[in-house]
């Protein structure tokens, strides 16, 4: 049960959740038409690819796979921890996931494939940043799990059984930040199309400089 989520943990949570949620519908709508922020639909993708032998498919997806999979190894690298602990290193994580988002739009003229698996490591990064903080699970590039957890504690509710209403929030809040952050990126994209790739950059790189400077704040206390 979670007994008290500090302000770092909602604010952050959010925020990242709206962040994700701008880059996941720029690239279904853009650069390659599929999801960024997870890998469900890419690893399906990957399997009917390889069953139609179209190896440059094959190729792309599993490209895709690994530029995500490689920033989540980054993240526990710098991270270096499962749980959410205030003042550990997510300032070095979200300033490297920044700089990806904007590298993404640079190379986008050039390359849009290489934009794609950018992006897709930036979200690698940023989904490994988080982990759990006091048994709840905090995942802010994908809200499956959210709503699995949502159902469940409404479910208990329901029943009159204990259900842990902190946790609820947290998973209607992530929820809404993403599908937030999806409408915001929908709008962005009508009007700057990939470049709308800019804003999650520059939030990203906001909330890094947000961080380090609360943690620094909370340890002079």
């Amino acid at each position: 049960m979670i007994s008290r989520l500090p302000p770092w943990v909602w604010g952050g949570a959010w925020a990242m959740a709206f962040i994700a949620g701008i880059v996941n519908v720029v690239g279904i709508l853009g650069l390659d038409h599929q999801a960024l922020t997870h890998l469900t639909g890419n690893t399906t993708l990957l399997s009917a690819a390889l069953a139609d032998a179209d190896l440059s498919r094959a190729a792309h997806f599993a490209s895709v796979l690994a530029a995500f999979l490689g920033g989540a190894v980054l993240s526990g690298m710098i991270v270096q921890g499962d749980s959410l602990v205030l003042g550990r290193h997510y300032g070095v994580a979200l300033a490297l996931e920044s700089a990806m988002l904007f590298g993404a739009v640079i190379v986008l003229s050039r390359s849009a494939a290489l934009a794609t698996l950018m992006a897709a490591f930036a979200c690698g990064l940023q989904n490994a940043m988080a982990s759990t903080y006091s048994g709840a699970v905090v995942r802010t590039t994908h809200v499956s799990g959210m709503f699995t957890d949502l159902g469940i504690g409404i479910g208990h509710l329901l029943r009159g059984a204990p259900a842990d209403r902190k946790r609820i929030a947290l998973c209607a809040l992530i929820i809404f930040g993403f599908f937030a952050g999806g409408l915001a990126g929908a709008l962005l994209f009508d009007a700057i199309a990939e470049r709308a790739l800019l804003v999650p950059a520059v939030l990203t790189a906001a909330v890094a400089i947000g961080y380090v400077a609360y943690a620094s704040w909370m340890r002079r206390r």
